[in-house]
């Protein structure tokens, strides 16, 4: 008699272990079937037009006329204006494609409070979460300059900075990440980063 009960017991128990099991896979495939389709539809939509305007303008600020420094007196406020633009696209949702939001970062990574580089940063997460590659040196960039302006030392070794009209040094590197984790990121080695000071010492004039 005991043993019936048990074999019933078990049966009933496998049962609705199935039933929950099947409901389970059932919400789990239609969620991803959703997002599967999501994600096709994004790749349809084209990147927008105003941020690829805004990038190029980034970087033609950055590429002066050859031998010519990089005149930080004339660049902020024209960063100060992109970056503004930045957030209310973010705001509006008119960040979308993957090279959007690797745009978005890296103009927005030009900003001056740490917050900014945090979002950059995120940016660039969702960047290489919808296939953009490019956001892969840039998430290191980022999370180095977050960390700089908080006054704690970066870890990839992407940020150089000058301190009262003194020549640019490699900012300050912490431990914990090593020369493979950073060729993972398109980050250079530590070594070719300490050897790159004086190239970027000409590149940007310090005033």
């Amino acid at each position: 008699m005991k043993h019936a009960m048990r074999t019933k017991w078990s049966l009933a128990l496998g049962i609705a272990l199935g039933v929950f099991c099947a409901a389970f896979a059932a919400g789990y495939l239609g969620d991803y079937a959703i997002a599967r389709q999501q994600e096709s539809t994004e790749s349809d939509r084209p990147d927008n037009t105003e941020l690829a305007k805004l990038f190029a303008d980034d970087q033609g600020d950055r590429r002066p006329e050859a031998g010519q420094p990089i005149d930080a007196k004339f660049i902020i406020p024209r960063d100060k204006n992109r970056e503004d633009r930045i957030k209310a696209l973010y705001e509006a949702g008119e960040i979308r494609t993957g090279k959007d939001y690797y745009r978005a970062a890296m103009i927005l990574q030009h900003a001056s409070k740490p917050e900014d580089d945090l979002l950059a940063h995120e940016f660039c997460i969702v960047a290489l979460a919808k296939g953009d590659p490019n956001a892969r040196w840039l998430a290191a960039a980022t999370e180095d300059r977050f960390l700089m302006k908080i006054g704690r030392p970066q870890r990839f070794g992407t940020q150089y900075h000058s301190a009262n009209n003194e020549p640019v040094k490699l900012y300050d590197v912490g431990p914990g990440v090593t020369d493979g984790l950073r060729k993972e990121l398109r980050v250079p080695p530590l070594d070719e980063a300490l050897q790159r000071e004086a190239e970027m010492g000409k590149l940007f004039k310090v005033q």
